[in-house]
Formats: C-alpha cells, structure tokens, sequence
C-alpha cells in the first residue's frame, strides 16, 4: 500500500488488507511497541483497538480505577488534572476570569419624627 495515498483514494482490496492487518498484527510482523493496548488486564494479551472498543475500554479502566478508589481513578471522578500537573492557577474551568469584587450595599436609616 502506497503510505503517500489518502484514506479516500484507497481501492477496496486496499480497505480490506488494512482491516486484515489491525486484526491480526501478530501475523503481519508489525512491534509490539506499536500496539495501543498491551496486556490487557483481563486476558493478558497485546492488541490494537480501534473505534468504539477503544472508547468501551478507556470506560471500563475508569470505572476499575474508581471502583477501587485509586488516587488516579478519584481525580478523574473529580475532574482535576491526573498526570500530576500543577492545579494552583492553571487548569481552570468555566468562565470566571479574575475576582469581581461586589458592590457594597447603602443602608438606609429611616428615621420617622412623632
């Protein structure tokens, strides 16, 4: 397969060898080092994952990791920064820039004469 070739320019024969390749890299000779998933934790294999298993995987790492109140499970539950990057003044969410300080309110003495 020509690697200068766009997805879209690729013949059908082409699509299919691809699809052969992801699904068994063993057998085509491609490194370990290359896969996206290796030692999964429940079967203890190397493999590639593409499309929605990707996305089924990454959750159920999560939900693990929370499950069993990892430190990194707990921050991802929280929405902070995981990798141990600096949360004093970065990382910031939502819209609020700077401190808006509150006007005071006047109070007003009514003083009634008899």
């Amino acid at each position: 397969i020509d690697a200068t070739k766009r997805a879209g320019e690729l013949t059908l024969d082409e699509v299919n060898r691809l699809n052969e390749i992801i699904a068994d890299p063993q057998g085509h000779s491609i490194p370990v080092w290359l896969y996206n998933r290796k030692r999964d934790r429940k079967d203890g294999k190397d493999s590639i994952i593409v499309s929605n298993g990707w996305d089924t995987k990454l959750r159920e790492d999560l939900e693990r990791m929370r499950k069993i109140r990892l430190h990194r499970g707990l921050r991802h539950l929280w929405g902070l920064k995981v990798r141990g990057q600096h949360t004093c003044s970065t990382g910031r969410t939502g819209s609020t820039i700077g401190y808006v300080r509150q006007k005071k309110q006047a109070f007003f003495i009514y003083s009634i004469h008899l």
